[in-house]
């Protein structure tokens, strides 16, 4: 029998031996981050088994039921002396030589992993690395290059001048952790361009120091994509699944996916602000009756300033019954109602879940401060203001039950913010549109706003009309609602 650490295995031909560690990091590169649409602050790792490895001209399958094999061309590292708890400064001197590796991945089989790349990242073949090793110090770690070839067109290009983490700084970093032995390979992440391959697909990765005395390269790291045929048994585990997101990340863009773009985010322009700001919330609640939408006022509250119209997208808040043990872990700290008031944006509404609850208070003079501070355009809660004099001093729109001098933590657990919340027997989805007067608030769904409004607009024409006929003298009879006779004199004048 022949030992799987034998240095014949064509498996590691690249390597001094077989090795104990594979480690890889998420997100490195500024590019592919910038194209993931989010940068981490430190760097993030997974491991891959060593029987992951292949040699240059090697096959990698794509399993049987799956649609998103994508490629990541990397720059792999491999360590040549033990580093435990070594210094930024000293990490490369531990690092014995840089070569190509590809970080292949099925995006099918990442959803039970949570981040741990298990299955989409650990199958036989889906570490290939080599052909030739850089010795380290031969070259500098901030001068190596990466570049990837689909079927001979380049795909990927970018230096690790455009790293996040500097290479010495992951060795630094893992070695905080475990130690780092001879032959251990960490695979430093990937660039941008990284993309779906489908079988019958060649993928070469080259890494080089152009720079250096002599342009050291790796050689080209050849891979060919061939279609598995063997099925996996969902009696034993989670079968590969796909969503609009897993295609995504995988082709690297909805466009390349083939997927529509995502809708623009619902606008409350100034115009259709003005317009909402000029008509009554009950031209509004009977504009969307007729469209069938009977529960969208929120009851029970009122206007702390009558005579301040109340107009903006809604941000949701919160609150559970109050439990001693969910307060204490919950309501204290930068809490949810804190984070609510610290983080609401320019003309956006606070809408708070109070349960109708209005024996304590739900905001008070520090909070609705800082909501003006941020230039929210108002606040309603189905529950009490504490300080209510002070508030009102803040001159912001307050819809709420009225007054009330207890703190939070008599009735209410901050519990979270940006969810669909009920507040005044009404459901509030955050980015709904709120509008509030005298006879209370309203709820207008973001896609009707705008037809709601302009005909609200044209209805309340008419009233004004039909109001200036019975100032005249004449009876409302066939005049409210009008009759084909007004509704012909209404027209005439009106043109």
């Amino acid at each position: 029998m022949v030992s799987t650490t034998d240095a014949a295995d064509p498996r590691f031909a690249a390597l001094p031996a077989r090795p104990g560690k594979i480690i890889a990091v998420h997100l490195s590169y500024r590019s592919r981050a910038d194209q993931r649409g989010r940068r981490p602050a430190d760097p993030s790792y997974f491991f891959k088994p060593s029987s992951s490895l292949a040699p240059s001209g090697s096959t990698i399958e794509r399993p049987a039921g799956t649609e998103l094999l994508a490629f990541e061309g990397e720059i792999a590292l491999v360590i040549g002396a033990p580093a435990r708890r070594v210094s930024a400064a000293d990490a490369w001197s531990h690092v014995a030589a840089v070569t190509a590796a590809n970080d292949f991945g099925v995006y099918d089989l990442r959803a039970n992993d949570k981040g741990s790349n298990v299955r989409s990242k650990g199958r036989d073949g889906y570490t290939p690395l080599g052909p030739r090793l850089i010795p380290a110090a031969t070259v500098a770690p901030t001068e190596l290059r990466v570049r990837t070839w689909v079927d001979g067109a380049l795909v990927q290009d970018d230096t690790t001048r455009d790293l996040l983490f500097p290479l010495a700084q992951l060795v630094a970093d893992l070695s905080q952790h475990f130690t780092l032995e001879p032959g251990d390979v960490i695979l430093t992440g990937t660039p941008a361009g990284s993309s779906v391959v489908l079988p019958g697909s060649v993928v070469e990765v080259v890494v080089d120091a152009p720079g250096a005395p002599g342009a050291p390269s790796s050689g080209r790291l050849v891979t060919t994509v061939v279609q598995g045929d063997a099925a996996f048994d969902g009696a034993l585990g989670s079968l590969p699944s796909v969503d609009d997101h897993q295609r995504t990340e995988a082709w690297g863009s909805r466009e390349s996916a083939g997927l529509p773009p995502v809708p623009e985010p619902f606008r409350l322009t100034s115009e259709l602000r003005e317009k909402l700001r000029r008509v009554p919330v009950a031209g509004l609640s009977a504009q969307l009756r007729k469209r069938g939408l009977n529960d969208v006022t929120i009851d029970g509250v009122a206007a702390m300033h009558p005579g301040l119209p109340l107009v903006g997208l809604a941000r949701t808040l919160r609150f559970v019954p109050h439990r001693e043990d969910l307060f204490a872990s919950h309501g204290g700290g930068y809490n949810a109602q804190k984070r609510a008031f610290d983080t609401v944006g320019e003309g956006e509404v606070i809408v708070i879940e109070a349960r109708g609850e209005s024996g304590s208070g739900t905001l008070g003079d520090i909070l609705a401060l800082r909501a003006k501070a941020r230039g929210a355009a108002g606040i309603v809660t189905d529950g009490g203001v504490r300080d209510y004099a002070a508030v009102a001093d803040v001159g912001l729109p307050v819809f709420s039950r009225g007054a009330h001098p207890a703190v939070l933590g008599r009735r209410h657990v901050p519990w979270d913010t940006d969810v669909t919340i009920g507040c005044g027997g009404t459901t509030v989805q955050p980015g709904d549109v709120i509008v509030g007067d005298r006879d209370g608030v309203i709820v207008i769904p973001p896609a009707l706003v705008e037809e709601v409004v302009d005909a609200a607009l044209a209805q309340e024409e008419e009233d004004a009309w039909i109001a200036d006929q019975v100032s005249a003298g004449h009876p409302v009879e066939g005049l409210f609602p009008m009759n084909a006779q007004w509704r012909a004199r209404f027209e005439e004048e009106r043109s």
